[in-house]
């Protein structure tokens, strides 16, 4: 567990506040999403929240994230930071969170920063994976954390569609309409599909994500691979830059967000990519 200053380690003692990264992991079918919802509406950030407040003394915590995941979605490779007057080792602060928190959520680790670090606007790309589980039988293990397919889908038509949707595009068509995001021009740097066993792992990496653009890209590629529409169709809604045209958003239970980049001067933990039970899935970053 990294125990480092922040680089400017002089100006935060000058004004008696440390800003702390974490990483953080979690199952999120018991919950809204990340963003703290209204009274009664659980949420992983009202969660996190409240037991670091508790490693604190009482002193509140506010906290912001990398990703604003919706609900029922999981992570394996959240940020978050906070700003606090509170002293404590790193070792503390994660460890005291987990001491506090329910059994589907974790702190992985936990870093000073310098001033200048934002959990959100320092990301440089983001990566989720979507697990589909391709059987004709519906799975009585793991039921809200991958998405059941019982189509026998094409893994090779799927790889052939995806091809369209690497690059820079006006995403639209793969927006939801209650999407806040300013531009729907965004950048897919990579959307990789994997086998394993009897999963199909959809990895995707991207400088930033519109709202349900994840789950909509897996409805239109679980389409195709069932044989329902050609190849060519992704094509085609992307080009329409209309939502209506591809076909229904897929469930959220199979979407992780696995990990957030960041300038190499932040030196942030790496941990293996999830979800854990696919930890045997080579990394297609790898060497590239």
């Amino acid at each position: 567990m990294s125990e480092a200053i922040p680089s400017t380690a002089a100006d935060s003692a000058a004004v008696g506040v440390s800003r702390i990264a974490l990483g953080v992991e979690y199952r999120g079918s018991r919950y809204r999403g990340f963003q703290r919802q209204r009274a009664g509406v659980p949420s992983i950030q009202e969660s996190l929240e409240k037991a670091l407040s508790k490693v604190a003394g009482g002193a509140p915590v506010t906290l912001s994230c990398a990703g604003r995941t919706d609900a029922l979605v999981h992570a394996s490779g959240q940020v978050v930071h906070f700003d606090t007057h509170v002293e404590r080792t790193m070792h503390s602060w994660a460890m005291g969170a987990n001491l506090n928190l329910p059994a589907d959520i974790s702190v992985t680790w936990a870093k000073a920063m310098p001033r200048e670090f934002d959990a959100r606007f320092s990301a440089m790309a983001r990566r989720y994976r979507y697990v589909i589980y391709n059987d004709q039988i519906r799975p009585a293990h793991m039921a809200e954390e991958v998405t059941w397919n019982h189509r026998p889908l094409d893994i090779e038509r799927m790889r052939a569609a995806a091809r369209y949707l690497v690059g820079t595009h006006d995403f639209s068509a793969f927006r939801a309409r209650q999407c806040q995001a300013k531009s729907p021009i965004k950048t897919v740097h990579h959307l990789e599909l994997l086998e394993h066993g009897r999963f199909i792992v959809l990895d995707i990496r991207a400088n930033a994500f519109l709202h349900h653009m994840v789950r909509n890209f897996a409805g239109v590629l679980m389409t195709i691979g069932a044989g329902e529409r050609p190849v060519e169709w992704v094509g085609e809604v992307l080009e329409s830059r209309v939502r209506r045209t591809g076909g229904v958003t897929a469930h959220p239970y199979g979407l992780y967000l696995v990990q957030v980049e960041y300038p190499a001067e932040f030196d942030l933990p790496q941990r293996y990519l999830g979800p854990h039970f696919l930890s045997g899935l080579p990394d297609v970053m790898a060497g590239r």
